[in-house]
């Protein structure tokens, strides 16, 4: 279940390299079913807002993750990630973690220093706090889902490329290496989508069965919009659909 939360707060929004026309605004709402098979596991959310810092407008990104029902019960999840980034560049200025999985808990927040290639984690649980050298074109966990959406050249894609970014996650910089599949047509709650296929390439272990294990569709229009993931477990797999939206810059297409 956190696996999923934290692979929708990643791909809840895709973007690439260099800017194009921004995929999504102020006031973009997402909310995701998780499901194990018939049960239903808990939501996901997303939404961006406007924020301030250093007298400067920018975005500001709300990822939530939650159980639900008996899920809850077994396994409680309580996540927000939170990031603040340029509207221009997309460079993320500030991130917040706050977890809750089964009782193992986080409290950190990121403060980033883009002209001198730092960020400064403080984690207020354990009452530190430490630099980080990075690159010069990192990204937190929330940010670089829409960092990725304005790629300009997403729609260009041949099967097989891939598209690799540094991400800042628990105090390193980790490789995201993302695949693209190809086209398909998906039924959803909302109709018949039109969408492009991805695969991230994950750890093997416990949790996934293979490098290729998850599966993300994203709407093939202007927004890109994540309305799948799918996960293939060691036992079992995991689902998240597009449940609401609100809010989206471009018209959201469903074919008749």
């Amino acid at each position: 279940m956190k696996k999923l939360v934290f692979i929708i707060l990643i791909f809840s929004t895709l973007s690439f390299d260099t800017q194009r026309e921004d995929a999504f605004d102020t006031g973009e709402y997402f909310k995701f079913r998780i499901h194990y098979g018939i049960i239903n596991a808990g939501y996901a959310t997303l939404e961006i807002k406007d924020a301030t810092i250093n007298n400067k407008k920018v975005f500001h990104a709300v990822g939530k993750g939650y159980t639900t029902g008996m899920s809850k019960f077994f396994f409680k999840v309580e996540d927000l990630y939170e990031s603040y980034f340029d509207k221009i560049t997309g460079k993320p200025y500030r991130y917040v973690r706050k977890i809750d999985e089964g009782g193992y808990t986080k409290n950190q927040e990121g403060i980033f220093n883009q002209n001198e290639n730092r960020v400064l984690v403080k984690d207020y649980k354990r009452k530190t706090e430490k630099t980080i050298v990075i690159t010069d074109e990192v990204q937190d966990i929330i940010s670089s889902f829409y960092y990725l959406r304005n790629h300009p050249n997403i729609d260009k894609l041949k099967t097989g490329e891939a598209i690799t970014i540094d991400m800042f996650f628990d105090d390193e910089i980790t490789k995201f290496k993302l695949k693209y599949v190809g086209r398909q047509d998906i039924t959803t709650k909302f109709g018949t989508v039109s969408t492009m296929m991805f695969k991230p390439l994950v750890q093997t272990g416990r949790v996934f069965k293979e490098k290729e294990s998850v599966t993300l569709w994203i709407t093939d229009d202007d927004n890109k919009v994540p309305v799948r993931i799918k996960a293939e477990l060691a036992v079992g797999s995991l689902k998240a659909d597009l449940d609401e939206y609100k809010g989206l810059k471009n018209p959201f297409k469903v074919k008749k």
